[in-house]
């Protein structure tokens, strides 16, 4: 459902040159994420429960931890600036085009992709040079669905005090600085619709932004939860249960709440099925 969600909005809004706006170029990348994220951890979840094959090595370990944080940044960072995004188109209409021009729009978007690239670098670097030891019994066994963060802190047996400070110092910046970031813009955006004089403006304006507040409120205190706290506080089993919310539902939901419940993207995408384009599989 995540892979065909997003994979549907992609080239519809692709496809359709009225949808060729900033709010659908964000999300575009979004998407992009969101299919990233879901195929980095649920395939060998879905094979460790088909095949009963607990195992993982080492390497294959560090690669999934680099890309899902990687991922799990840059969602965070592109989700604070498409709440910006929408606050400019409501707050600043007339000088919308200004802000978010083409060229800021690609340059923003860079530094997404580029910021989460070396924050998962950082981690994965300093991960490899802790001693993980190999005595037998639990001393080995991630007690996590995936290659996570906190876990693998866990298993080892040297300090990890180093790491403890970056994942928290990463997490003030892309969890609590985004998280404010968008709430802040959110906020703003409340206040215009409190100016709008149609009732049924603002019941609409309400009805499209309160679902967006909803989502992204969902996932920050979910990440912000897992990562944020003391590993002396941290509880591994609740970890696993929060974590299946922003690996696993966030990008089911994220194509419904952007964009099935937009006017635009709903007529762009009945146009697209008329013409036959899309595969077979999705049409079924």
């Amino acid at each position: 459902m995540a892979i065909d969600g997003n994979f549907l909005l992609i080239i519809t809004i692709a496809s359709c040159k009225k949808l060729h706006t900033p709010m659908y170029f964000l999300l575009t990348n979004l998407s992009l994420l969101n299919m990233f994220s879901i195929s980095v951890t649920t395939p060998k979840l879905l094979q460790t429960l088909s095949t009963h094959t607990k195992t993982i090595s080492f390497y294959s370990c560090i690669a999934q931890a680099y890309f899902f944080i990687f991922s799990l940044g840059s969602e965070l960072l592109l989700l604070s600036i498409m709440a910006f995004d929408q606050y400019a188109a409501i707050c600043h209409p007339l000088q919308y085009s200004n802000i978010m021009r083409k060229e800021v729009c690609i340059g923003m978007v860079a530094a997404v992709w580029i910021i989460g690239m070396v924050n998962s670098a950082v981690h994965a670097g300093l991960i490899l040079h802790l001693l993980f030891c190999s005595s037998g019994g639990d001393s080995n066994i991630i007690n996590h669905f995936f290659c996570d963060l906190p876990p693998l802190l866990k298993l080892s047996c040297s300090d990890t005090s180093h790491n403890e400070k970056l994942i928290f110092v990463a997490d003030a910046f892309f969890g609590m600085g985004s998280c404010g970031l968008t709430l802040i813009s959110y906020w703003l955006i409340v206040r215009a619709i409190y100016q709008i004089r149609s009732t049924e403006g603002k019941k609409k304006a309400f009805s499209t932004y309160s679902s967006h507040l909803f989502v992204v409120g969902f996932y920050f205190s979910a990440v912000i939860y897992t990562y944020i706290r003391p590993t002396s506080v941290a509880s591994i089993d609740n970890d696993k249960l929060v974590s299946l919310f922003y690996s696993v539902v966030t990008p089911v939901v994220n194509p419904i709440i952007y964009s099935l419940r937009n006017k635009e993207f709903n007529q762009a995408l009945k146009k697209l099925i008329g013409r036959g384009r899309l595969p077979q599989g999705l049409q079924d």
